[in-house]
């Protein structure tokens, strides 16, 4: 592990760039809670030039009259350039937000689903087919052809910079537009290693651009910025929100993903083994910090005592610990305000009066930000726990009766 404080820049024209107002943000090793890094504070000018630089690699530059399959050589080496660096990019993103290396390098190595990604789309760039299409008048030539937006502004969360970086970066270079990326200021420094490993992919200055920093001062002005054509958004609800009204200033269409509170349906005749196993692993060992993580737990009133029962004594099993620790299954919560927040809310349920059946909090710790598997026990689904995401180790079960219950 480093012990040097790591400075990064942001990204404009295949080249580095000191802030306008000189201002950095520092980023924290939720393992141990200190400083490591520190990221660009971009303001409005930085966005400007960004976005400036986007829109040239679109209009002047090679990127938006390349051929498709020229486009689609570059999206192949990038995918080989990545699988080269893997271990790289693993450490600096476990570093930066906490996730255990094995739910991150394996997707960056050769035959990953990372570089895979990168590779499918590549042979997706020359099939964006358009098609005749029959006309209701005499002598009319009616035709549909898909064309790029231009400048996309892409919006990255914290818990899976890279992965969600790559969902959203390689079909949008497929299609042929050009993007300014804004990852999360929790998160930030994953994405800006990536663009040292993407300057020997060779990509046209202007095609790749990243500005960081926080919402109100980077994010809207990067979605409001009339060059910016479509913007695509990962994260909160309310994050969520706020985007989608910068953007409706200007009618952009926006593409988002947001919170949810996933449920988990157990049946009367499931296999309870594969059930309590399929269930933890949905849960814990990102420490609930997924969109996907299924916290909302239903089950048949016949087996939920069995069930809860058996989950509880193998969550409580589950090894916590610091990322470089090879037994470590679950790491730590990504971020101080993240930690407090999962905090409050584990509070808030046992004052709400939830039967709490494990409790993760005998994991804190004095240096770090570590929660372990909680779980309640029936819990009202009209409860503030079973409505809204935590977005923690947090799993609340409540019992079901019939298929319409």
């Amino acid at each position: 592990m480093m012990s040097e404080i790591k400075s990064f820049g942001y990204f404009v024209d295949n080249r580095w760039h000191k802030p306008v107002d000189g201002a950095y943000f520092e980023s924290e090793n939720p393992a141990t809670g200190a400083v490591w890094a520190r990221v660009a504070d971009c303001r409005a000018a930085d966005v400007d030039r960004a976005v400036a630089a986007a829109k040239r690699a679109f209009d002047e530059g090679p990127w938006g009259s390349m051929i498709p399959a020229e486009r689609g050589r570059y999206l192949r080496r990038i995918g080989d350039i990545i699988s080269a660096n893997a271990e790289r990019l693993g450490e600096v993103e476990t570093r930066d937000n906490g996730k255990l290396p094995n739910q991150i390098t394996p997707g960056l190595r050769a035959g990953g689903w990372s570089v895979d990604s990168w590779h499918y789309y590549a042979g997706m760039c020359d099939k964006f087919e358009g098609r005749v299409i029959p006309a209701e008048a005499p002598n009319i030539h009616n035709y549909m052809k898909w064309e790029p937006f231009g400048v996309v502004a892409q919006i990255l969360p914290w818990n899976s910079p890279i992965g969600t970086l790559i969902w959203k970066l390689a079909p949008c270079l497929a299609a042929g537009n050009t993007v300014v990326l804004k990852p999360s200021e929790q998160a930030s420094c994953s994405t800006l290693e990536l663009m040292d490993v993407l300057v020997e992919a060779d990509l046209p200055e202007g095609v790749v651009n990243v500005v960081t920093g926080f919402g109100d001062t980077t994010g809207e002005p990067l979605v409001d910025h009339p060059d910016v054509r479509m913007v695509s958004f990962t994260g909160g609800t309310a994050g969520g929100r706020a985007v989608a009204a910068v953007a409706a200033r200007k009618v952009k269409p926006v593409v988002m993903e947001l919170g949810g509170k996933s449920p988990q349906i157990i049946f009367p005749d499931a296999d309870l083994d594969l059930a309590v196993n399929g269930v933890a692993s949905g849960i814990f060992p990102p420490g609930g910090q997924s969109c996907i993580s299924g916290t909302r737990i239903l089950v048949h009133q016949d087996i939920i005592a069995e069930f809860t029962g058996r989950l509880a004594e193998l969550a409580g099993r589950a090894r916590v610990g610091p990322p470089d620790d090879p037994n470590s299954q679950i790491g730590p919560i990504a971020n101080r305000t993240h930690y407090e927040h999962v905090l409050s809310s584990i509070e808030a349920a046992v004052k709400a009066g939830h039967k709490l059946l494990l409790d993760g909090r005998s994991e804190c710790r004095e240096q770090g930000y570590f929660i372990g598997p909680t779980i309640f026990a029936n819990v009202p689904n009209e409860s503030d726990l079973a409505q809204n995401e935590v977005f923690g180790p947090v799993a609340s079960t409540e019992a079901w009766a019939d298929e319409q219950d």
